[in-house]
């Protein structure tokens, strides 16, 4: 459990311009999704190598860009199948509002199975190495899930509370949803970097 307790108070110890930036790009998200990512990817490696220091300052960067620029395609990939069935799927289920409605969220929850498999493991390679092709090692994130199953768990578990802990910030306390979303975020990628055993020689993604 100390994974989850850890992720889930990393993100309080990020300084105000942080929280500024990364709510800014929340806010904002369909112009400044890949920063977002970037960030995202950003924070991983941060915390595989330093787990006891706060999420990084933002600095945008060829780096950074070239992070998101990556990490989105790896989403929209495993996304798209999903979109695909969508209405194939809503039409055999009776091709109205409410098969739309139990259609989207079957998928949605299938996609999200995927992306725990996929994900946590592609991007905290990704974070370590800045090499593009550990997002779409598929087996290899398949086999990290199988080599230490207990961590990933933990791992996931922090990322899905987080996640709804971010959605329901939309009502709770009048706090908004989008610091939520941010600090989910942030959550994800401190529960993501768990996953990998951090090398010191292991090149700078930001040096590329």
């Amino acid at each position: 459990m100390r994974i989850v307790a850890e992720s889930f108070a990393w993100p309080f110890r990020a300084k105000p311009a942080t929280w500024v930036w990364g709510c800014l790009c929340v806010l904002l998200l369909p112009l400044l999704f890949i920063p977002l990512l970037g960030y995202a990817i950003a924070a991983t490696r941060s915390a595989e190598l330093n787990p006891d220091r706060p999420p990084p300052p933002w600095r945008l960067s060829w780096s950074l860009i070239r992070a998101g620029t990556w990490t989105s395609v790896v989403v929209i990939l495993t996304l798209l199948p999903f979109a695909v069935a969508l209405n194939p799927l809503a039409t055999s289920l009776g091709d109205n509002v409410y098969s739309h409605v139990i259609a989207f969220f079957v998928l949605l929850f299938l996609w999200g199975v995927l992306a725990l498999l996929l994900l946590p493991h592609a991007t905290a390679s990704f974070a370590a190495t800045g090499v593009d092709t550990d997002l779409f090692r598929v087996t290899a994130a398949l086999r990290g899930v199988r080599r230490d199953l207990t961590t990933w768990n933990l791992a996931v578990a922090a990322m899905v509370t987080a996640w709804a802990i971010g959605i329901a910030c939309a009502g709770l306390l009048c706090v908004g949803i989008v610091p939520g979303v941010f600090y989910a975020i942030l959550v994800s990628a401190h529960a993501a970097a768990a996953l990998h055993h951090p090398i010191a020689s292991s090149p700078d993604p930001t040096a590329r």
